[in-house]
């Protein structure tokens, strides 16, 4: 990291948010549990993107741990597999969740870089084993067209990054659902769920078993977003150790959004996904951001990895005045 560059964002009157305060980068290109190739080369659209240098000047202290070294998978899954890549996947997953822990005992705030939403289950293992070592749980704000909550038995396409969620709930294969040696890592009382517009129907089942609080685009439209970020925000923060974020970019409309490799059209506009983590920063109980399926193939002139740019810097802190 540019130390002039940390040195300038101290120095500003302007830029107060994270004065004083560290973070580590780590990027994740991986892309195995996605159906479409492109999510593996995210992390470093972000850096092109000028992620370092503007988190600098916001005042924080940048740490580049630069990207988790990724297995090749030595064959490709057979026809109907339903858990494709799943050693290069967990193995993965497991070196995440050790280096997340290690960024939250530096006393750091980790952003990670993905990659496909598989890696969540990876980050958010870490993190939670961080927090559990404390006594202390963790809650998720998980923003995501979909609901990631199938499972071996209810997946259509065998796809893991379909599935992240639901592991970290405790239902999957134990490769997975046991990174770390704990399951559930989440209680999903401490989870609220923004943005989903296309669930599969063993996903809805599973939702309304466990009671979670899924903000659809309907009540957003409805409520508004403000609303619905306060009571996000609310529920996560049940957890007494704070709250992880993760946001999927096909959340967001494809409008401003186009590198995702699972387009629903009707997401987050620019400014609502803005104004839900400005909430989020103004609250305080964010301990780890997340970004993840930047399909680099399917963007255009790096559009979506600017705007995740800009959203990690909102929720760093970063204000129109």
């Amino acid at each position: 990291m540019n130390e002039a560059l940390i040195e300038q964002g101290k120095d500003s009157k302007e830029i107060k948010p994270g004065l004083g305060q560290r973070v580590s980068i780590l990027g994740v290109p991986l892309g195995f549990g996605a159906g479409l190739e492109g999510v593996d080369i995210g992390p470093a659209a972000m850096r092109v993107a000028r992620l370092n240098q503007r988190v600098a000047q916001l005042g924080y202290e940048v740490r580049d741990l630069g990207d988790l070294r990724v297995e090749r998978p030595s064959q490709q899954p057979e026809a109907g597999e339903r858990l494709k890549y799943l050693r290069e996947i967990s193995h993965a997953c497991e070196d995440l969740a050790a280096e997340v822990k290690k960024i939250l005992e530096a006393g750091e705030l980790p952003i990670i870089l993905g990659g496909d939403h598989s890696i969540a289950i990876g980050s958010f293992s870490g993190a939670a084993s961080h927090f559990r070592e404390r006594n202390e749980t963790l809650g998720l704000i998980w923003f995501d067209a979909h609901a990631d909550m199938n499972t071996p038995e209810t997946t259509p396409s065998g796809n893991i990054h379909g599935m992240p969620l639901g592991v970290l709930l405790g239902y999957g294969a134990p490769e997975l659902t046991h990174i770390g040696g704990v399951a559930p890592k989440l209680d999903p009382r401490f989870c609220a769920h923004v943005g989903a517009r296309d669930v599969d129907p063993g996903e809805r089942e599973l939702i309304r078993r466990l009671g979670m609080r899924f903000f659809t685009m309907r009540e957003i439209d409805e409520r508004g977003i403000s609303n619905v970020m306060d009571e996000a925000i609310a529920i996560a923060s049940r957890a007494s150790g704070g709250y992880a974020v993760t946001l999927d970019v096909d959340a967001l409309d494809p409008g401003d959004a186009p590198g995702s490799g699972t387009l629903v059209r009707g997401g987050l506009t620019y400014r609502e996904a803005h104004l839900g983590m400005e909430k989020i920063s103004e609250a305080g109980g964010m301990r780890m951001l997340e970004i993840v399926e930047i399909n680099t193939t399917l963007d255009i002139n790096n559009r979506t990895a600017q705007l995740a740019v800009e959203l990690i810097l909102s929720a760093l802190g970063k204000t129109i005045l």
